[in-house]
């Protein structure tokens, strides 16, 4: 009887523990079966949440331009170009970020070329110095390279305290001739070795000056100025340039007297994405040594012109004294902005008869 009793409660308890492992096993199904419903909700909010979001501002860095012609604290090194016909080709011209063109005695010209933080391995044919181009040099914060001067340029550069090099007074290793013209339209030099002379007589290469011109980086079209794909400048009777437009390349390619201008080095023609014309007078300096020099009358206001991209505006520069900087300002009183290339300014009579069409 006991025996009997004994298996009745363990079939009884075996059956209770079967039934507590289904409740559990169902129970625990339950409670994943809710977790999954709570998951698919949860991720079915995220994604209407996506959709109806607003989507955050993208941040785009857009790298300001910057100019290229004229950038770092490089201090210019300003140059006396030859300008004779013997002294053509010259060499290095196309690397100057600005050229200035003045009358000298005799009805020629004289080019005054800067350089900027490039290396140039030959420069010239250099030349003697004259007065008024020490203004211009000034106003650059430039180092002043010349071969030889005039008297007046000899005094004024001493009264003035302009750091000069004279190649006369340095070597033939740093002021060399060469063989491919006549003297004295054969004098060559380099930037390297006008910077060995500059260290050497403790001049700074360095410099904070801003740039005369006031260069952007953005492409400058005037708008409203006249078809310029051709300008002539008569300085003299003998000494005429004349720039043409090139559409392909949006830069003027340089003649003298009629004559395609080249580089001596490469063969390259001479080009300029810039032209400024300053119209004020030069004269003839009543000097005991009677060669006829030249002084100019460049302090004041002056009309001139702007030429870039196949067009030309009426402009007017301002020099209130000898070492400030040149102002350019439209008709209408603001400083013209200059596009990102190197310029040639050409300082010519009042009544030069300029053509430009």
């Amino acid at each position: 009887m006991n025996k009997k009793i004994n298996i009745s409660l363990i079939v009884i308890l075996i059956i209770l523990i079967i039934v507590a492992g289904v409740v559990l096993a169902l129970r625990i199904l339950d409670t994943q079966k809710k977790l999954k419903t709570a998951q698919e909700n949860t991720y079915l909010d995220n994604e209407i949440d996506a959709e109806t979001e607003e989507p955050e501002a993208l941040v785009v860095e857009t790298k300001k331009k910057q100019v290229q012609i004229f950038n770092g604290n490089d201090r210019p090194i300003a140059v006396m170009i030859d300008n004779h016909q013997d002294a053509w080709p010259q060499a290095g011209l196309n690397k100057a970020y600005l050229v200035y063109e003045i009358i000298v005695e005799g009805g020629e010209t004289r080019l005054m070329a800067l350089f900027k933080g490039v290396n140039v391995d030959n420069i010239g044919p250099v030349r003697s110095s004259r007065h008024y181009f020490l203004d211009y040099a000034l106003e650059n914060d430039a180092i002043y390279t010349h071969y030889g001067w005039s008297p007046q340029a000899e005094s004024d550069i001493k009264s003035l305290n302009v750091q000069n090099i004279n190649g006369i007074s340095e070597s033939e290793s740093s002021f060399w001739r060469t063989n491919k013209k006549t003297s004295p339209h054969n004098v060559i030099t380099s930037t390297e070795k006008i910077l060995e002379i500059a260290k050497r007589k403790n001049y700074s290469t360095k410099s904070t000056k801003e740039s005369v011109l006031n260069y952007i980086a953005d492409e400058v079209e005037l708008e409203n100025g006249i078809t310029a794909n051709s300008v002539v400048i008569p300085h003299s009777n003998l000494q005429t340039v004349e720039y043409k437009y090139d559409e392909q390349t949006k830069t003027y390619t340089r003649y003298a007297r009629n004559k395609l201008q080249k580089d001596m080095q490469s063969g390259e023609e001479i080009k300029t994405k810039n032209i400024i014309i300053t119209l004020c007078d030069n004269y003839t300096l009543n000097d005991s040594e009677n060669k006829g020099r030249q002084g100019l009358y460049n302090i004041g206001t002056f009309d001139g012109y702007y030429i870039t991209n196949g067009k030309a505006i009426k402009i007017k520069c301002t020099k209130t004294s000898r070492a400030s900087q040149t102002v350019y300002k439209d008709l209408q009183g603001n400083e013209i902005t200059v596009n990102d290339g190197n310029t040639f300014i050409n300082i010519c009579p009042k009544n030069a008869d300029i053509v430009i069409n």
